[in-house]
C-alpha cells in the first residue's frame, strides 16, 4: 500500500469543493492548461471540468490538451473525468469529446461537491493569475 493522496484537479471560475478536499484549483482554461502541464507525468485520479469560465472563457483549451495527449497516444492518465458543469448542451459536447478518446466520464451537473463557498478553501492551491 502507498500513502499518496489522491490528486485532484478542478476547473471552475467560482465554486470549489464544499467538504474543502485538497485539490488544485484553476480559475480560467489557461490556468487548467497550466496544470495539466504540470501533471503530464502523474496520474490524476479525478479532473473536474465545469463549461462556462466566466467572461468569453470556456474550458475547450483544456479539453484540447487532452484530446491531442490521445490523438498523439499519449492520453492523460486520468481515473475519471467528471463534468459538473450547469451549462447541459457544453457539457454534452465536452462529454462528447472525451469519451471519443476513451476518457472515463461522468457528467454530474448539479453535483453537491462543488458549490459557491466563502472564498477558497484553505487546503486548496490556485493556479494561475
Amino acid at each position: 500500500m502507498t500513502d499518496r493522496k489522491p490528486a485532484i484537479v478542478l476547473v471552475d471560475d467560482l465554486r470549489s469543493f464544499v467538504d474543502g478536499r485538497p485539490a488544485e484549483v484553476a480559475r480560467t482554461s489557461s490556468a487548467g492548461v497550466e496544470l495539466l502541464d504540470r501533471h503530464r507525468s502523474n496520474r490524476l485520479d479525478e479532473l473536474w471540468l465545469d463549461h462556462d469560465l466566466g467572461d468569453d472563457d470556456t474550458i475547450w483549451p483544456v479539453v484540447e490538451v487532452l484530446e491531442r495527449a490521445a490523438f498523439e497516444c499519449r492520453p492523460f492518465d486520468v481515473g475519471v473525468v467528471i463534468i459538473h458543469s450547469a451549462n447541459p448542451a457544453g457539457a454534452a459536447k465536452m462529454a462528447q469529446a472525451l469519451r471519443r478518446w476513451n476518457y472515463p466520464v461522468r457528467v454530474a451537473s448539479g453535483d453537491p461537491a462543488v458549490g459557491y463557498v466563502d472564498g477558497v478553501g484553505s487546503a486548496d492551491r490556485q493556479a494561475g493569475p
